[in-house]
C-alpha cells in the first residue's frame, strides 16, 4: 500500500528480526555513537511478536536509492528487492492510572537520506489508526528529551508530556 507518493508500507514478520535490530541500532548510534548496541537483539526476541506488529516502508520511488546503510545498490538487502527506509514497531502498555490497554510505539525509525519528506508523520498517522480501530484511547512513547527533532515531531501531531522518566547512576 502506498504510504506517500513513492513509499509504499508493508506488514513485516518474524523473518524480519535481524533488520528490525540493525534499525533499532541505527538510531541508538546516531544519539550515542560511541556505544555498541549488540545487546538490541535481546529486546527484540524478547518483545517482537504477533501481538507487536512491525511495518516498513520501503522506497520504490524514481530518485537513486540509498538504502539503510548508505549503499546505492538495494540487491546488497537479502529480504526483498526493495529497499526499506524506515520501520514503525508498536507494543502494548497498560495506563497506570486507568488500567487501560493502549499502543505504544517501540521504535519509529527513518533513514537519514529520507527525513523531512512527511515519512514520519504518515507512520505516526498509521499508528493512530491502527491503535483507533482495535479500541485504543490513546498512544504512547519515549523519547530522549536530548532528541529535539523527534521532540519537535511529537509535539506538532499533539502529543503531551505524561511522566518523566528518572534515572540515577548506582
Amino acid at each position: 500500500m502506498e504510504l506517500l507518493p513513492g513509499y509504499y508500507i508493508r506488514h513485516g514478520s518474524s523473518l524480519d528480526r535481524a533488520l528490525l535490530v540493525k534499525f533499532m541500532q541505527l538510531t541508538y548510534q546516531e544519539m550515542f555513537s560511541a556505544m555498541d548496541f549488540s545487546h538490541l537483539a535481546q529486546t527484540v526476541q524478547q518483545y517482537f511478536s504477533s501481538q507487536t506488529p512491525l511495518w516498513w516502508v520501503d522506497f520504490l520511488g524514481m530518485e537513486k536509492d540509498t538504502g539503510i546503510l548508505g549503499h546505492g545498490d538495494i540487491s546488497t538487502f537479502p529480504h526483498s528487492p526493495r529497499s526499506s527506509v524506515a520501520c514503525l514497531w508498536i507494543g502494548n502498555a497498560i495506563d497506570q492510572i486507568t488500567g487501560d490497554r493502549h499502543a505504544h510505539i517501540f521504535l519509529l525509525y527513518v533513514v537519514s537520506e529520507h527525513r523531512r519528506r512527511g515519512i514520519a508523520t504518515a507512520l505516526m498517522q498509521y499508528a493512530e489508526d491502527w491503535a483507533k480501530k482495535r479500541g485504543d484511547q490513546q498512544i504512547g512513547l519515549q523519547v530522549f528529551q536530548s532528541n529535539q527533532a523527534a521532540l519537535n515531531l511529537y509535539n506538532h501531531l499533539g502529543y503531551e508530556t505524561q511522566s518523566l522518566w528518572l534515572k540515577k547512576p548506582l
